[in-house]
C-alpha cells in the first residue's frame, strides 16, 4: 500500500463509522506522507506517531499483527470478508485458548486468565 491507498481506505472508514479524534501509526511512508497528513488535519483527525526507532510502543500490536498476517492473511486466498472472518476467528480461538505462549511459560492465555479471575475471585478452577 502507499498514501494514496491508505488515504482511500481512511476516507471510506471516515465515511462508514465518521471521524475518530486522532489515528495512531507508525512511521512508515505511506502514514508519514504529506498529502495524507494534511488530508487528516483539513478533516479534523490529529494524526499521530510512534515515535521513529521506538517498535516497544507498538511491539505486542507488531508481533500479533506479523503472526497473523503470517499464519492467516498470507497463507488463504479469501472470496469474501465473511470466508476471511471465519477464518480469522477460528485462527484467534486456537491462538487464544490453545497456542501456547512464550511469556506464559508455554501455557496458553484464556486459562492463564481464567486462573487468575479465580485467585480475584477466591475460587479455585481445577483440582
Amino acid at each position: 500500500m502507499n498514501s494514496d491507498d491508505v488515504l482511500r481506505v481512511i476516507h471510506r472508514l471516515l465515511m462508514k463509522y465518521g471521524k475518530p479524534e486522532c489515528i495512531r501509526s507508525d512511521n512508515g511512508g505511506e502514514f508519514v506522507a504529506e498529502h495524507l497528513q494534511k488530508w487528516l488535519r483539513k478533516v479534523g483527525v490529529k494524526p499521530i506517531q510512534i515515535y521513529p526507532g521506538s517498535p516497544w510502543e507498538n511491539g505486542y500490536n507488531e508481533r500479533f499483527n506479523g503472526i497473523l498476517r503470517q499464519e492467516v492473511l498470507n497463507a488463504e486466498w479469501f472470496h469474501s470478508i465473511k470466508q476471511a472472518q471465519v477464518a480469522i476467528n477460528i485462527w484467534l480461538k486456537e491462538y487464544n485458548h490453545i497456542r501456547p505462549h512464550h511469556a506464559l511459560g508455554m501455557r496458553p492465555p484464556m486459562p492463564e486468565t481464567l486462573l487468575e479471575k479465580s485467585k480475584i475471585s477466591g475460587t479455585e478452577i481445577g483440582g
